[in-house]
Order: C-alpha cells, then structure tokens, then sequence
C-alpha cells in the first residue's frame, strides 16, 4: 500500500465532535488558507498535496467530508472523486479553478456533494462545509417516508420506487426526501438553495438546483418529460405531488399498494 504523505494534520480544541476534513489541493497558498480557515472552524484537517495519499488513506479511513481539486499532478480529479463515491459515498466538495459548466455537471453526475469555482471566499466554503455536514450528519424528523409505490428511507438514504431501487446522489437524495417530506408546498429555488444547500443565491447560483431537480426526475419519474411527481411552477418553484392511482384518485387504506413492492396489498 502506498505510504501517506500527510502535510500536515492539526487536532482541533474546543470542540463536542470534531469532524475530520481531507484538503487535496496541490496550490500550498491555497491549501494553508483552506487549513486554516477550517481550523478556526473547529475541524480537524489533512492537508494533501497529491492524490494518490487519499486513494490509500481511504482504504483504511473514512474522512467525514473531502475537499477535492479537480486539477492534481498526479491523478485527475474526476477519477479520484468517482474512487470516493465507490467507497462508502464519502461526502465531496470539488473546487477548481477551470469553473466550465461541464466540469460542474460531471463532477455532480459523479456524486459530488456541492462544486466551488475559483476563486472562492473562505467563508462561502465554511458555509457550504457546514451544509453538506448537516445533510449527512442524522435522520431527520421523519426516519421513513411512506406514499404509494414509494419508499424514501431517510436514515438508510435508500429511494425504492415500485419496488425498485433508485440510486442517487447524496444532494439528489436530500432535495427529493426534503420536498417529499413537504408535499404540495411550493418552494422557490432561493428557498431550496437555503433549505436544502444551506448556501444563499448571493454565492451560489439558483440554476444548481434546476439541475439537480432535472437529474432527479430522469432518475424517479416514469416520464421524466412529463414529470408527476416533482411538478415546476412556473414563476413559483417546485412540489412534491404524492402519487395517486390511474384515474387521479387518492389511494383509500384498502387500495394502498405495498410501498416496498409496488403491488397491491
């Protein structure tokens, strides 16, 4: 196995649970300003300069968040990301400095959890730090969501639809169980990024959950063209509609198909 060549590794003090950070950046201006900032945090943090030390670190280590530059000397960036997502969905936060739309969409494809363009202020990285943190850390109100055919379990971070498993990304998972848990409310995109993202319009641009609610239908929806599930309104925002029998009706207790199967009871 290939020894780890941690930079540097501070405890941080003062703290209930630490939560432990890897920086892989080879920039050692940036990844200082990085370090520091999530120490004044109250994290503990790994600083890396090359790649391959995460491949092998976490094959025996399993970090509470990474923060990954996409462009490294050693090994792309999008190859170490999908590594990551393969062992144990380790939450991801990718920076670079190339900030082309198709390295934002393809980095989110593979699972990243939120993506930062260079230049970025610390504080909208703490920020987007703590979000991601807080999706990942606990259940939430509601341990199970239960519609007809549908089965959002929140603490295992599992979708069966009709009985099916659906794969989504950490982010994918947490805009639909959040709208689920609030069915036929509206919520505006603005509202989403701050709800969900736990990030502001004011650094983060509302089209990151467009994309992600068009990711999601392709990914739940029959018809993803005409979505039934996630509806958009117009000038408003979007709603989970809960899923209803042929015909439109609501589904009476007799009628109720097993959430798990998808077939009727």
């Amino acid at each position: 196995m290939l020894e780890i060549p941690v930079l540097e590794v501070r405890a941080a003090v003062n703290v209930g649970r630490s939560h432990h950070v890897v920086v892989v950046e080879d920039d050692p201006e940036q990844q200082s300003l990085v370090r520091d900032a999530l120490e004044e945090e109250g994290f503990r943090v790994t600083a890396l300069g090359e790649g391959r030390p995460l491949l092998s670190m976490i094959a025996s280590h399993h970090p509470d968040l990474v923060i990954l530059d996409l462009v490294l000397p050693d090994v792309p960036g999008l190859e170490l990301l999908r590594a990551l997502q393969q062992h144990g969905r380790i939450p991801t936060i990718v920076v670079s400095g190339r900030g082309a739309e198709t390295d934002r969409v393809v980095g989110l494809e593979l699972g990243a959890d939120d993506y930062v363009a260079k230049p970025y202020s610390p504080r909208e990285l703490i920020a987007r730090v703590h979000a991601v943190l807080r999706r990942v850390d606990g259940p939430g109100e509601h341990a199970v969501l239960e519609y007809p055919g549908l089965v959002i379990d929140v603490a295992a971070r599992e979708v069966l639809v009709a009985g099916r498993t659906v794969e989504l990304t950490s982010l994918e998972f947490d805009l639909f169980a959040f709208l689920a848990a609030n069915p036929r409310q509206v919520f505006s995109r603005e509202v989403l990024l701050d709800r969900v993202w736990g990030s502001s319009s004011e650094w983060q641009t509302t089209a990151t959950v467009s994309e992600h609610i068009h990711r999601l239908r392709r990914k739940i929806e029959a018809d993803p063209a005409r979505p039934r599930l996630i509806e958009t309104l117009r000038g408003a925002g979007y709603r989970f509609r809960p899923p209803v029998v042929e015909g439109g009706d609501a589904l009476g207790p007799e009628e109720n198909p097993d959430p798990r199967t998808g077939e009727p009871v």
